[in-house]
């Protein structure tokens, strides 16, 4: 599931947050002594699900918490059943909310039964980088020659995403800004369903992210263009066509003057918890991800790692989403 979220973090602010980290150390003093849950902000089998559920294995694997973990989802509202069910939580820190950028995106352009402040954010522990994917048979080659064949159709071609007002129709609107070039965007319910259209040639393309379009570039319904990235992947097993995801050139490489778009994976308490509780879940989360099951997903899953926690991860949420609230108002978006 990506949501509106996947919208602010998925900008450049995102590689502010992974140099801003500064470490936590968690209280001696506090910590859980009943069963803790695991809110999940995706049905089962998203790519938040695998998120929340890959830290509470490892969080039992290597003996991180002395008490139970249970994972449920509430991936209603495009996530936010589990944000507010976090702030009916009010104060508990037994209730851990697992989301992405939604968390403080989806208030701007949609009604919503909470407000970002009413939870707590814990830690920002990876990024989903995004791809600009076209079908295999596609005449074009390279992103510059998409462009092309895109301002000649003007308007007619048209680009599959997940979600409406999400982070892939953020990420196409802000390729129409930097290319001067319209497209027709297609929502779907999810970004596996953006990889079935794509490989069907029912559109022309799509922004997935690398875990969601492996399977059809392995069977060659598929062709990478360019990574919406600083620098290309750093994963270089070969993936498909004796090619690995660093062979993917980057987008601003590839003549496209857009630069980093990422969707992070991040996790919140309650309103009306303590600095210490905070500080404890921050400290547990920095242990995971230190260990070789945490490394082995992400080069899995093609995600890159993007720990950020306290005052950085505070400062990037605002001026994430001050930044997406002045596009979202320009593309009359913004209904808070």
């Amino acid at each position: 599931m990506r949501s509106p979220v996947a919208a602010a973090l998925a900008v450049a602010s995102l590689g502010a947050l992974g140099a801003g980290f500064t470490a936590t150390s968690a209280s001696a003093d506090w910590q859980p002594n009943r069963p803790v849950e695991f809110v999940v902000a995706s049905g089962p089998g998203g790519g938040t699900d695998q998120f929340a559920r890959l830290v509470q294995s490892i969080i039992q694997k290597h003996e991180l918490m002395a008490v139970p973990v249970i994972v449920s989802n509430k991936g209603g509202g495009a996530g936010s059943e589990a944000f507010v069910y976090g702030k009916g939580a009010d104060g508990d820190p037994t209730k851990v909310v697992f989301g992405t950028n939604n968390e403080w995106l989806l208030p701007l352009v949609t009604k919503m039964g909470y407000a970002s402040s009413d939870l707590r954010p814990v830690a920002s522990m990876a990024v989903d980088e995004f791809i600009l994917w076209t079908n295999s048979e596609a005449p074009y080659q390279t992103a510059a020659e998409f462009i092309e064949s895109a301002r000649k159709q003007n308007g007619g071609m048209k680009v599959a995403g997940s979600q409406s007002k999400d982070t892939d129709q953020i990420l196409v609107r802000r390729l129409e800004k930097a290319t001067g070039v319209k497209f027709t965007y297609v929502p779907f319910k999810s970004g596996g369903e953006a990889a079935v259209q794509l490989a069907g040639a029912h559109v022309e393309a799509n922004t997935n992210n690398p875990q969601e379009n492996v399977g059809q570039w392995k069977a060659g319904k598929v062709r990478p263009l360019c990574v919406f990235s600083s620098k290309r992947l750093a994963y270089k097993e070969p993936v498909a066509d004796g090619k690995s995801w660093a062979d993917i050139p980057t987008c601003v490489e590839a003549g496209i003057p857009l630069d980093t778009y990422q969707m992070p994976r991040t996790v919140w308490l309650p309103k009306g918890t303590s600095d210490e509780q905070v500080a404890f879940y921050a400290a547990v989360m920095d242990k995971v991800r230190q260990t070789p099951e945490w490394k082995d997903w992400l080069a899995r899953t093609s995600q890159s790692e993007a720990f950020v926690t306290g005052p950085a991860f505070a400062d990037a949420i605002k001026q994430d989403e001050t930044k997406n609230r002045a596009q979202f108002a320009e593309d009359g978006w913004l209904v808070n």
